[in-house]
């Protein structure tokens, strides 16, 4: 009989091992004494996590309102006014709506548990979110571009500036505020999905301004500056199509099993090395992400004449000490012998 716990390290610091390997939950297997005793002390000396009231949901919940009260301020400036730079600025508005409903969807599946035909989880939905979210802005951007050529084709007069910027600008602070605040917890969460809205609705600011910089020009301007309108607007559809190609590209990377970003392949590196005391060594480390869960792989090799009970306490220290270095990872390691 073998002892269910000699598999990835507890749930108090791992991710829900995949199906099959989840020991005592399972009621397959039961730990021997020895690691019982030393998953009881492991846990008291734990401290007890705070858990905070700020969770993707509710960030992804703010965007969505957000969304919804800016997208009918600015369509009703664009109503006001008729200019094609604030009717670029109130579709962009509309891509977040549609941007905020697909993180909603994207949380609500990655949230789930492990299962028999998804073992590892289901964090890699949150990709999705985010590549339809950069999709959704380049066709936003050709529209707009459309829009603006037609302008300039056959200008129009652009009226009741004043209310039209105004409008333009309260909605911007708002779509600002929920953005910063949503920065600020996205790395800590560190969620792809609230960090792609929350950059985008950032990107709505910045349109918003150079849309409002040019109209306010063509209100002390005289009436030929008509074109400036249009020319705002394509450059709004240029900048936000940059925006959209970094979120395609970021959601292709995870998709595609990309490795763990430098910096933390070299923190994992660093635990390994002062863990794993010659001779014993380690080879084929292997890193990538799903969301906000990383997994780790590699190949532990000990001397032949290591115990089972050595090796599994040097697993266990490993797991720990990588677990602390980067949260919500996941380890498998695969002990092998030492080469003779």
């Amino acid at each position: 009989m073998f002892c269910a716990l000699a598999f990835p390290i507890a749930e108090r610091q791992r991710p829900t091992p995949p199906l099959g390997l989840q020991g005592p939950r399972l009621g397959a297997a039961k730990p021997c004494s020895w690691c019982y005793s030393t998953l009881l002390s492991n846990q008291q000396a734990l401290p007890i996590p705070v858990k905070s009231s700020v969770t993707p949901r509710r960030l992804a919940l703010l965007s969505l309102a957000a969304a919804c009260v800016t997208l009918g301020l600015k369509f009703g400036a664009y109503a006001l006014t008729g200019s094609v730079g604030l009717y670029s600025d109130a579709l962009e508005s509309l891509v977040n709506l549609v941007a905020a409903l697909g993180a909603l969807w994207a949380l609500s599946v990655a949230e789930k548990p492990a299962d028999a035909e998804h073992p590892w989880g289901h964090e890699k939905a949150e990709y999705f979110s985010s590549g339809l979210e950069g999709g959704l802005i380049v066709v936003a951007a050709a529209m707009i571009i459309w829009e603006a050529v037609q302008r300039l084709l056959h200008p129009a007069p652009v009226g009741s500036l004043g209310w039209g910027l105004g409008i333009s600008l309260l909605a911007s602070a708002i779509n600002g505020g929920a953005a910063v605040f949503m920065l600020r917890h996205a790395k800590r969460l560190d969620s792809i999905v609230i960090e792609a809205d929350a950059r985008h609705l950032l990107t709505d600011v910045w349109t918003s301004a150079g849309v409002v910089a040019g109209l306010g020009l063509m209100a002390v301007l005289p009436a030929s500056w008509v074109w400036l309108d249009a020319v705002v607007a394509i450059a709004v559809a240029l900048n936000i199509v940059a925006t959209g190609y970094v979120l395609v590209k970021r959601s292709m990377s995870g998709l595609m099993d990309t490795a763990l970003p430098a910096e933390e392949r070299t923190a994992l590196e660093a635990v390994l090395n002062s863990k794993i005391v010659a001779p014993n060594s380690y080879l084929e480390l292997r890193t990538r992400k799903a969301g906000n869960a990383r997994f780790v792989e590699f190949k532990l090799l000990l001397a032949g004449s290591s115990t089972v009970a050595e090796s599994h306490t040097l697993c266990d220290a490993l797991e720990e000490a990588v677990a602390s270095a980067l949260p919500r990872t996941q380890v498998t390691i695969h002990v092998e012998p030492l080469p003779d």
